[in-house]
């Protein structure tokens, strides 16, 4: 839908900055937000900025989710018509040395996002959650029917707080939300602390790289434009009451209020030793590898079920992880200049 006014918070973050350039193109206004905090790389942060700043219907505010006026002030001027929230403080294992970073923005910032979002007037809250909620659950592949009361890290328990009190706003103030469970996602302008990010760099400089759980670890790797496609088409579908719902059986993915929960993953498993092989294979290098045990709160594996985002929205992610590696490492040289 053009002409739409979107808030897209971490809109200088991996996901919130194609996000914004793909909305930018099919005609939308976009308001980026962004704290830029130094988590990883500042300058990958600025250069996605600068892509999006050369577009027109782009603006970037520098601002911290967590300082309350700001962020009412910010949505009482602007009047956005929806809003994707990307901006989150990332990573499992930081999570685990920084647990107050994880609180300030995934939780004390999501309610002032709530509150801006409940007294003007917004269509739309789409929120990113993730699969590290399904925490301990091994029944596979992981649904949005199934409870997720066992985050095994604080950085999912904040996103499964994120979950509900959504929840609790969409029945309090009729308020549409719609919570977004990404699996792996990769890519061009990923994050450098993610595994095809440091695997790629430490592989080009002849450094060993670190293969957890011996490498049997098994991800459901989600491509970027894939992940994309996904949240746009969740965008334009705001979730009504459930007239289905029991109280009786009550279903986590869905409710009376408009709430709705969807995975979005690729479908398919793949072994950690199969994509760096694939990553080998495309850099036309081997790696030297240092194998470890697992990492305390990781899981073992993940698997969307993607049904519901399917039926409903009419979508699927399908990049192969051959093609979605090669678009990585062509970009990757070309920033880098390897």
């Amino acid at each position: 839908m053009k002409n739409m006014k979107v808030l897209v918070t971490g809109a200088a973050g991996f996901i919130g900055s194609q996000l914004s350039k793909r909305l930018l193109e099919r005609g939308n206004e976009i308001v980026g937000l962004d704290n830029l905090n130094e988590y990883y790389d500042i300058n990958l942060k600025k250069a996605r900025l600068t892509q999006l700043e050369e577009l027109p219907n782009f603006r970037f505010i520098k601002l911290e989710l967590a300082d309350r006026s700001g962020i009412a002030e910010l949505f009482a001027r602007e009047k956005f018509n929806r809003v994707v929230n990307l901006a989150a403080q990332a990573g499992v294992r930081y999570s685990i040395e920084n647990p107050h970073a994880y609180v300030d923005s995934n939780v004390v910032g999501f309610v002032n996002l709530l509150e801006g979002c409940r007294h003007n007037n917004v269509e739309h809250l789409v929120f990113a959650s993730s699969s590290s909620v399904y925490g301990l659950n091994t029944l596979m592949p992981f649904s949005v029917h199934q409870n997720v009361d066992h985050p095994i890290s604080l950085y999912a328990a904040t996103k499964k707080a994120n979950e509900l009190m959504a929840h609790t706003y969409a029945h309090l103030y009729n308020l549409p939300t719609t919570g977004l469970r990404f699996f792996t996602v990769y890519g061009p302008w990923g994050r450098p602390d993610m595994a095809l990010f440091k695997f790629t760099k430490a592989i080009l400089e002849d450094k060993p790289i670190d293969v957890y759980n011996y490498g049997k670890m098994r991800r459901d790797f989600t491509y970027i434009d894939d992940i994309v496609e996904g949240v746009i088409r969740v965008l334009e579908h705001i979730p009504s009451s459930n007239p289905d719902w029991s109280s009786d059986s009550p279903d986590p993915s869905t409710s009376p209020a408009p709430y709705k929960l969807y995975n979005i993953g690729n479908n398919q498993p793949v072994e950690l030793m199969h994509y760096i092989e694939t990553l080998e294979k495309a850099l036309g290098k081997p790696a030297k590898k240092n194998m470890l045990p697992m990492q305390a709160g990781d899981v073992p594996m993940t698997y969307a079920d993607v049904n519901d985002l399917e039926r409903e929205v009419g979508f699927k992610p399908q990049t192969s992880i051959v093609e979605g590696i090669g678009h990585f490492v062509k970009w990757y040289k070309s920033y880098y200049n390897d």
